[in-house]
């Protein structure tokens, strides 16, 4: 996560950067560093703002199951902890799921599979507007 998207999160989130401090629980001092680009967002604060993200975007039922959009076989979803928790809109939240065959060992690593998958990447980009 880069500081722009840090700070547009954040604005979608509707916090400011003191509230952002407190639901991360880092400085107000860090959330300044990560919005500046002086200080790499680290995966447990980019992972604590995707899920809150999530949450605020579910309200309206929006997250797909990950099994469902990816047509992932039955002996796949028997091994994987997205199944077994019931969290497929938020696979990408829980280590050790298997995606694309395989099980990422870091947050890192899962995080540029899961940035392009149609899974997650519907809660990265701008809110889907209500339609009237």
């Amino acid at each position: 996560m880069d500081s722009q998207e840090f700070k547009r999160l954040r604005a979608e989130l509707s916090k400011t950067q003191n509230e952002m401090a407190q639901l991360l629980g880092t400085s107000l001092k860090a959330v300044h560093s990560y919005e500046q680009g002086w200080r790499k967002v680290p995966g447990h604060v980019e992972r604590q703002m995707l899920f809150l993200l999530a949450c605020q975007r579910n309200r309206e039922g929006r997250l797909a199951a990950c099994w469902k959009v990816k047509h992932c076989p039955p002996e796949t979803r028997r091994r994987c902890p997205a199944w077994e928790f019931q969290v497929g809109g938020l696979c990408w939240f829980v280590n050790g799921t298997i995606c694309e065959g395989v099980v990422y060992r870091d947050w890192q690593e899962k995080m540029k599979v899961c940035r392009q998958c149609e899974v997650l990447r519907p809660l990265l980009g701008p809110p889907v507007q209500p339609e009237d």
